[in-house]
């Protein structure tokens, strides 16, 4: 079974971030000197995945259509879909089941970021082709009840599973990447909205718990997980970025730099996504990303 499709969700009204989001949806918004959704892509190509799914609003959509057409200048394919009305992240399988088809398929949240050593994601996508099941991470927070919480046992495999619970059973939370076989549009068919009426990721995850088929995986110290859901983590995660890329000289989540290191594109295709860029430090540094290349 392949597991080398995935569906980037771009959706919601991003109330959090308002009046920001009157002007453009948040996943549209600048991390540092990106768009805030070049960072979960990033995190995708670097998985080794090409055939994207983005799943927005049907306003928002023509935005992300403008931003990266079809893929093929990245060597990838990148499909569209709108969601009408916000009912969940699990709705995301349904509306994005003729993309799925018999494939299994990771999830991202638009406005997740993930910096560090990704072997991880690659290993989970390994796991669920060779072994079907889903997996998820956990990730150790200060505020667990913000998000959805994993409990472990003492023989370190997932007991339960709660969505933003008033007393978090552990500080692990599961952050917006997750990797499914192809039985995940068939447990969001079954699935009943929750109380407060939408599909809940945390109910797939737990459907697969029951079955004995979640490996959840927790991240290490290194790694880095940003949210940038509000105002303040949103100014945090540019900073770090920021930070990061100025004492490097290295670029985060540059898409073309991602696309030729991992084969998806030639020199001469960088070359020619380099000629549609204005004459700015981000073509700047592609031209040397080339020019080391020779």
């Amino acid at each position: 079974m392949k597991s080398r499709k995935a569906i980037i969700l771009a959706g919601g009204a991003g109330t959090r971030l308002h009046p920001l989001t009157r002007i453009a949806c948040k996943q549209l918004l600048p991390v540092y000197d990106k768009p805030m959704i070049y960072y979960p892509l990033a995190t995708l190509m670097l998985g080794g995945i090409r055939e994207v799914l983005i799943i927005s609003t049907p306003k928002d959509l023509p935005q992300f259509r403008g931003l990266f057409g079809d893929g093929a200048h990245l060597g990838m394919r990148f499909d569209y879909a709108a969601q009408e009305r916000p009912a969940g992240i699990a709705q995301a399988f349904l509306i994005g089941e003729k993309f799925i088809g018999a494939d299994g398929v990771s999830l991202i949240l638009g406005d997740n970021i993930f910096y560090g050593k990704l072997d991880f994601f690659r290993d989970a996508l390994r796991v669920v082709e060779s072994d079907g099941g889903a997996c998820v991470f956990g990730y150790q927070v200060r505020d667990p009840e913000r998000y959805g919480v994993v409990e472990f046992g003492p023989d370190g495999k997932a007991r339960s599973l709660e969505e933003k619970p008033t007393h978090p059973k552990s500080h692990f939370a599961v952050p917006g990447l997750y990797v499914y076989d192809r039985d995940v549009v068939q447990i969001c068919r079954d699935l009943k909205p929750s109380p407060r009426g939408e599909l809940e990721i945390t109910d797939v995850n737990r459907a697969y718990l029951d079955r004995d088929r979640l490996n959840v995986r927790v991240l290490g110290r290194g790694m880095a997980w940003l949210d940038t859901g509000t105002q303040a983590s949103l100014l945090e995660a540019s900073n770090y970025i920021a930070a990061i890329q100025n004492r490097q000289g290295l670029m985060i989540a540059n898409i073309e730099e991602i696309a030729f290191n991992q084969g998806f594109i030639d020199r001469a295709g960088l070359q020619s996504a380099i000629a549609t860029l204005p004459k700015n430090e981000y073509r700047e540094y592609l031209e040397a990303v080339c020019a080391e290349s020779k």
